[in-house]
């Protein structure tokens, strides 16, 4: 019961990934057909939220951070459109979501590129870094996902994923003087999302790497057992085999010395 309760109370922290999620795919979902009715499809919404984030990098970068603010905002604003869109249209498939997720690992590329150079434009040299370890934390989110999903796993949930992660920078770009502490705590909450995943993940193959080696055994047993009843059964004949013989070897020695006689009188004469 604890092995079922564990993964349960590791991803139940969640918003986006939860109910909240299909809450708001019930509330773009009208927008997605409106969308679709005029002509415009996923892929288009896909590209338009990846130059949005070029732009809010450019701004976050020449310190602009209240332009970068409504520009990070709108650049999330498609990523929420192009499923509703593609839904609308007929046209989900795996190359959109494809494109959907490197799209979406290029704008996180280019906000921490914005951010650090934010860093380096007002003298924090060393907070430069910090930006981009956010990145690396969040692209290790996403493969864990990814990589569990292609072994047939679930690694959805955590603590800090790529939407709260995204509200939690533009809060830190609307209020300026709390960035820093807020990029702090999207690096602190990042790692422990993924230390999460890992949690999680790694019971879920736990658990089938000992139903797999069970089963195994099982199979083992029953192949030795098998194994172990044809070696008695043909012991068994070859029992029967030589009982079946003539057993008295005196019998047998008087026959071969009877021959021999015979045979070496008949020569004699």
């Amino acid at each position: 019961a604890r092995k079922q309760w564990l993964p349960y109370r590791i991803g139940a922290v969640k918003v986006f990934d939860g109910n909240l999620r299909i809450q708001v795919d019930r509330r773009t979902a009208p927008v997605g057909k409106a969308l679709a009715s005029i002509g415009v499809t996923a892929d288009i919404l896909t590209l338009s939220g990846v130059l949005l984030a070029i732009g809010a990098a450019i701004l976050i970068g020449a310190a602009h951070l209240e332009l970068g603010f409504v520009f990070l905002v709108f650049s999330a604003i498609p990523d929420l459109l192009d499923g509703p869109v593609a839904k609308a249209r007929g046209t989900s498939s795996a190359r959109g979501a494809f494109l959907d997720s490197v799209s979406d690992r290029v704008s996180d590329f280019l906000i921490a590129l914005g951010l650090s150079f934010y860093f380096l434009h007002t003298g924090h040299i060393y907070l430069s870094v910090l930006p981009f370890g956010i990145y690396g934390a969040a692209s290790l989110i996403s493969y864990q996902r990814a990589k569990a999903e292609s072994l047939g796993f679930d690694a959805k949930g955590g603590l800090m994923e790529r939407a709260e992660r995204v509200i939690s920078i533009a809060f830190g770009l609307l209020f300026s003087q709390i960035l820093v502490l807020v990029l702090w705590a999207v690096l602190v909450l990042s790692v422990i999302t993924v230390g999460q995943r890992f949690v999680k993940v790694w019971i879920q193959a736990s658990n089938r790497d000992s139903r797999t080696k069970l089963r195994f055994r099982q199979s083992y047993r029953s192949r030795h057992q098998l194994s172990e009843s044809a070696f008695l059964l043909k012991l068994r004949s070859t029992r029967l085999n030589r009982e079946n013989r003539p057993t008295n070897r005196i019998a047998q020695l008087r026959d071969r010395s009877g021959a021999r006689s015979w045979f070496s009188s008949k020569t004699s004469d």
